[in-house]
């Protein structure tokens, strides 16, 4: 099994940190925006530049959940057909050769979901397999790329498609002045990827997936998510998160590299989450890693924000484009979210 490609879209609609954040106390009036201490949110945050699906204007007259989410399916729609398309290229990979896609999102809703509506748009082979996901958040991308695996793994002449759609802007709340939700204001972005898996018995020139797996915490619902109502999506993101990532993230990456006869020393690409600063300085620190080995995921940070389940589909681009190491060499793509939950995917370069 090997990720043949890997291959990112963004909105045109491309702001700085400070612009922002001068829309968003715009958004809140200025009472508001004179009681709340966004400069120093948003400063805090590693993120320089974002991407938004509309322009930024746009936002404030957003009447309802349901107008966000007609414009949630426009623009994803339109940014999955870019990835997608731009990873067949990227590839050589036939349209036609698709067995299956994967569709993962948490920022908006649809049935038919974007995967259906694109098989019309794309002229997608009519047997393919769909799989819509809802609900696994920033954990996504990784869990997309080990179930995708586990497809290709029994249809080893077949080629699946990891598509992630991420809308974040579309879900912020006018009258949520928590903590959350401000964080949230500055941290998250809009993207998507696409990402190619192909079975054993295709030629590919990208990683080899050699194993995977998936951990859940009990008990932990409360750590991150949506409380979803008629207003829409109100982020539930808990100040636990970064002490999760530190309490079990290096329990369980030195058990599933045991499992397989490695260490953490074995491990040349650490392709990890752009959760946030906390969270990546939580990363290093439990797994002891030198600044350098998660360069990466804080250079796609600062570029484009936290984009949900798409963001380590973006570092594992950024690898596969311009930090590809030496052949033979180990990578682990790793990322975490709701559930509370953690992805893991052992890749060989």
């Amino acid at each position: 099994m090997n990720i043949s490609s890997v291959a990112s879209a963004f909105p045109k609609h491309r702001y700085t940190q400070e612009t922002l954040t001068a829309a968003f106390k715009a958004y809140w009036g200025p009472e508001v925006a004179a009681s709340v201490p966004l400069e120093k949110i948003h400063s805090r945050v590693g993120v320089a530049t974002r991407h938004l699906a509309y322009p930024v204007e746009r936002y404030a007259s957003i009447e309802s959940f349901g107008e966000a989410n007609n414009l949630w399916i426009a623009a994803a729609m339109d940014l999955g057909q870019q990835a997608i398309s731009s990873a067949l290229a990227r590839s050589g990979v036939a349209v036609s050769d698709l067995g299956a896609i994967f569709f993962v999102s948490i920022s908006g809703i649809s049935s038919p979901s974007i995967e259906a509506r694109l098989v019309n748009r794309m002229g997608l082979p009519t047997n393919i397999k769909r799989v819509p996901v809802f609900g696994l958040g920033c954990v996504g991308g990784a869990a997309g790329i080990a179930r995708a695996a586990d497809y290709v793994k029994a249809y080893p002449d077949q080629v699946a498609v990891v598509l992630s759609v991420e809308l974040c802007s579309l879900t912020i709340q006018r009258d949520d002045l928590s903590i959350a939700n401000l964080i949230a204001s500055g941290l998250f972005g809009d993207g998507a990827a696409a990402v190619l898996v192909s079975g054993a018995n295709r030629a590919a020139t990208g990683p080899s997936v050699l194993a995977t797996k998936s951990i859940f915490y009990p008990d932990s619902e409360q750590v991150m998510g949506w409380d979803i109502s008629d207003k829409g999506f109100r982020i539930v993101l808990s100040a636990d998160v970064p002490r999760v990532v530190y309490k079990y993230l290096a329990r369980d990456v030195d058990a599933f590299l045991g499992e397989h006869g490695l260490g953490r020393a074995d491990i040349a690409t650490w392709v990890i989450h752009t959760g946030g600063p906390k969270v990546l300085e939580a990363t290093a620190e439990s797994l002891q890693l030198p600044d350098a080995a998660l360069s990466v995921s804080w250079r796609c940070l600062s570029e484009t924000g936290n984009l949900s389940s798409a963001s380590v589909l973006c570092v594992l681009e950024q690898f596969m484009l311009n930090e590809r190491p030496a052949q033979g060499k180990f990578g682990l793509l790793a990322a975490m979210g709701p559930g509370f939950c953690s992805e893991l995917v052992l890749l060989r370069w």
